[in-house]
């Protein structure tokens, strides 16, 4: 199959004959991400989130000159 034929997007490592270098599995998460990860988990379930609205609202009242 010539690369004319090819899906692109789909197949970009057959494309341009690359093979991925990363092939990450969730057991290999990086520590400091593991320890984002359960702060972030935490502050959801402590409620210490905003809804887009809400959010919106902060930053509008902060930087007035964005629309």
């Amino acid at each position: 199959m010539t690369s004319k034929k090819k899906n692109t997007i789909n197949e970009p490592s057959e494309v341009y004959e690359t093979t991925p270098k990363v092939e990450a599995t969730s057991e290999e998460l990086h520590p400091v991400l593991v320890k984002l990860l359960e702060k972030s988990i935490k502050e959801h379930q402590d409620g210490k989130v905003f809804s887009h609205e809400e959010a919106r609202q902060i930053i509008k009242s902060k930087f007035p000159f964005l629309k």
